[in-house]
């Protein structure tokens, strides 16, 4: 594994981190009302082409964090959308 792709891997992992303590709020709450929901559909559809692209040019680090955070915020996206209706 060379080095780009070790940056990418911690760039990755940060940015994963980052969004962990957003996906335990609502999980703790079981709101996400603070969401906005054009940016929670922008957001994981995003990232889902982050990971087709990862995938597509065989980088670990782009799979792993995208492959990761997607569930995430497809999870605060569950729980916006089941309470807004």
């Amino acid at each position: 594994m060379g080095g780009i792709e070790v940056l990418g891997l911690a760039a990755g992992a940060m940015t994963t981190a980052a969004f962990v303590p957003q996906a335990l709020r609502t999980w703790r709450t079981g709101s996400a009302r603070d969401f906005s929901l054009p940016m929670l559909l922008l957001f994981c559809a995003g990232l889902s082409l982050w990971l087709v692209y990862g995938v597509m040019i065989n980088s670990a680090s782009v799979v792993a964090a995208n492959a990761i955070t997607l569930p995430l915020a497809a999870y605060i996206l569950w729980v916006k959308l089941r309470r807004s209706r």
